[in-house]
């Protein structure tokens, strides 16, 4: 799948605190602005339904913040990197690619689909690429978490959280929480517990058709949802929370198909020696 060429608008969606950044993005914008496109510069939820493709320009985290607006309109996401890691982007910022980005749009770009999470608490609903955690507030001792998946009650979990994740957020916190790599082409969710206090907690590969609901023990005074990082509501003690399969997907512009396990090494020294770091 390809993006429509033939659009002339291009959102751009920008980390405000790095200066490098923002002066990529005035080139980026230049060169758009060069070949005729029109180009937005989009701050908060700035509407941007026409534009055929949002270019992020910062970290891993500029992207992640910049999909849930994209989801609204499924517009498609293409990164540049001026972080540390830049997994999920398509370019680092030293990439001389970025210099003819317009002409690559203009030839055509490769659409890549990935599954999003949708968390409903409280009658609202929370989007997440990467992943819902319900996690624990101030207090250190052992509480329990409950844990069904569709209308089974799995287990009790007595750990600071639960960890939900796409096969996109597989290699970002849920991976640090002990979960595995899921492969994007794998139709499936991850859940880890978070510093459990059990040696009997093991992360889970479920489904993406699955309904975890995550329950808050009522000893629990305060509680955590969290989106991508982000904290998206506090939590009563009792409450429970839904997490399914977003009903759209988020869509990647890249200039070829990702070669996934060639991105691991590359970016997180997967299967490398460490004679050679």
């Amino acid at each position: 799948m390809s993006i429509d060429a033939k659009a002339q608008t291009i959102a751009l969606y920008v980390d405000p605190n790095r200066g490098n950044a923002q002066a990529l993005a005035e080139r980026v914008s230049r060169a758009f602005s060069e070949r005729g496109y029109d180009v937005l510069s989009t701050e908060g939820k700035m509407p941007f339904g026409e534009a055929a493709l949002l270019v992020t320009i910062g970290g891993d985290g500029t992207l992640l913040r910049a999909a849930r607006l994209a989801i609204e309109s499924d517009t498609p996401l293409l990164g540049i990197n001026t972080g540390r890691l830049g997994f999920l982007t398509e370019f680092d910022e030293d990439d001389p690619r970025i210099e003819r980005l317009p002409e690559l749009f203009a030839n055509g770009l490769h659409i890549e689909e990935r599954v999003a999470l949708q968390a409903e608490y409280n009658g609202k609903h929370y989007f997440a690429l990467n992943d819902v955690i319900v996690r624990k507030g101030g207090i250190s001792r052992i509480v329990p978490f409950g844990l069904c998946l569709d209308d089974d009650q799995a287990a009790h979990i007595p750990a600071d959280g639960i960890c939900i994740s796409t096969p996109t957020g597989s290699t970002a916190y849920f991976l640090s929480a002990g979960g595995a790599i899921i492969s994007p082409r794998v139709e499936a969710f991850g859940i880890a517990p978070l510093l459990a206090h059990t040696l009997f907690s093991r992360p889970l590969i479920v489904p993406i058709t699955s309904r975890i609901t995550i329950t808050c023990d009522s000893e629990i005074e305060h509680a955590n949802l969290e989106t991508d990082g982000d904290l998206a509501s506090d939590l009563k003690p009792g409450a429970s929370v839904v997490i399914t399969k977003h009903p759209k997907t988020i869509r990647f512009a890249r200039t070829s198909p990702l070669h996934f396990f060639e991105r691991l090494e590359e970016k997180m020294l997967w299967g490398v020696s460490i004679k050679r770091i």
